[in-house]
């Protein structure tokens, strides 16, 4: 049996993480788990990095929780499967900005900075629904959308909730973006990590189907 770990470093939002992990791996034979231990990840087929708060603070207990080193020995030299949600994908930057300067995990360059945006009518932090713009096409983004069926890839949509925004310094790993005052990182992709702004465990249809594809084993 295939084990999916969820990282619990303290951020929260684990909970509806796992419930929508759960609904779309009853029938294929694969263990979701919530763990603190880097033990753990030993065993793990697939890594989920939630977060939800200040990149400053959910940076701060990914270090405090004593996973960082096995994480990149998981993810990044064993090269498994592995998902950053909200902050956790802001996470893989360079650097983050929120609550002062504070170094990531560097796995995708980029800096996370705060939202601009003129326009007063919009708010930050930027929360609710927003259609996806389809940037790159990738194995796992053709895959997913085999899987929906879409007549119609512009009327995609996914449910947001943050304030800050992940510059890329590589493009080329922009997967998805929307747009809220300017462009919106949605998702990064780079080999087996993958990223996502948008809460793919609150986004309904769309959320689980791109979880479940994440689950499966795909080409990257």
């Amino acid at each position: 049996m295939k084990e999916t770990l969820i990282i619990d470093y303290g951020s929260g939002n684990i909970r509806s993480v796992f419930n929508a992990l759960n609904e779309v791996s009853h029938d294929k034979n694969i263990k979701i788990k919530v763990t603190s231990s880097a033990n753990h990840l030993k065993h793990a087929s697939h890594i989920i990095l939630p977060g939800v708060g200040s990149f400053e603070s959910c940076i701060r207990g990914l270090e405090k929780s004593g996973l960082k080193e096995q994480l990149i020995e998981n993810v990044i030299e064993k090269r498994k499967p592995f998902l950053g949600i909200c902050v956790g994908m802001q996470m893989l930057a360079t650097k983050g900005y929120e609550k002062g300067e504070f170094p990531g995990l560097n796995w995708i360059r980029g800096e996370v900075k705060k939202i601009q945006t003129p326009n007063k009518n919009l708010k930050i932090p930027h929360m609710g629904w927003n259609s996806l713009k389809f940037l790159k096409r990738n194995k796992f983004i053709n895959k997913l959308l085999e899987k929906i069926k879409f007549s119609n890839v512009d009327e995609i949509c996914a449910y947001f909730v943050h304030s800050y925004n992940f510059n890329l310094k590589n493009e080329e790993e922009k997967i998805l973006s929307t747009n809220h005052g300017e462009e919106i990182t949605a998702m990064v992709s780079n080999k087996n990590i993958i990223g996502t702004q948008f809460h793919p465990e609150k986004s309904h249809y769309f959320g689980l189907a791109f979880l479940e594809t994440f689950l499966e084993d795909w080409d990257f």
